[in-house]
């Protein structure tokens, strides 16, 4: 079960890498289109988790592949969001440089900005793959898998010891995540 409910939790965040950065690179560039973006990953985020994925659940159906959706659009917003902060965070006259020395844009953006903004980038990570880990265990109730089942099984039976099966690798998971996501931010830290 805690090997499912990881892969659902890395295909969730997976999705949200390869989608959100780009729509946080859209953010930065273009003022107009980025406030869009960020109204619509707002909404997606406040919604209850549960309501989300019985959403889901009538358009996507049952199972796994539905939860990985639900992660996805959970982890978008912390993604787009540090991506965008992270390239607005760029000192102009660090691009200036770069454009003074010949760099084409997607040059500046890609040996520039993005190595710049990194350390937001992976804080947004860090907080997507947290929520994710949590918002996972809610897979049982959409005919899904993972550390969910052990903890809906022992609330169906008044099992501590199901309840505790889940949830204590659950909870785990989320601190290991947080701590090894850290420290490898820490890594790319630019030093002032």
């Amino acid at each position: 079960m805690t090997w499912v409910h990881i892969v659902m939790v890395l295909c969730g965040l997976g999705l949200a890498l390869v989608i959100g950065i780009p729509l946080g690179i859209i953010s930065a560039r273009y003022q107009r289109t980025g406030r869009v973006i960020m109204f619509i990953t707002n909404i997606i985020q406040v919604l209850p988790s549960l309501a989300l994925l019985a959403l889901l659940m009538v358009l996507v159906g049952l199972g796994n592949a539905t939860v990985v959706v639900g992660l996805f659009l959970y982890s978008l917003n912390p993604v787009v969001r540090n991506t965008y902060v992270g390239l607005s965070e760029v000192n102009a006259g660090i691009k200036d440089a770069g454009k003074g020395m010949g760099m084409s844009p997607l040059q500046l953006l890609w040996k520039v900005e993005m190595p710049l903004s990194l350390p937001f980038l992976m804080a947004g990570l860090r907080v997507a793959a947290v929520i994710a880990i949590g918002v996972a265990t809610l897979a049982p109730l959409i005919g899904g898998d993972g550390l969910g089942r052990e903890i809906y099984a022992g609330l169906n039976q008044r099992h501590n010891i199901k309840i505790l099966a889940g949830a204590i690798p659950a909870a785990l998971l989320a601190i290991l995540a947080d701590i090894i996501l850290g420290r490898l931010s820490n890594r790319f830290k630019i030093a002032k």
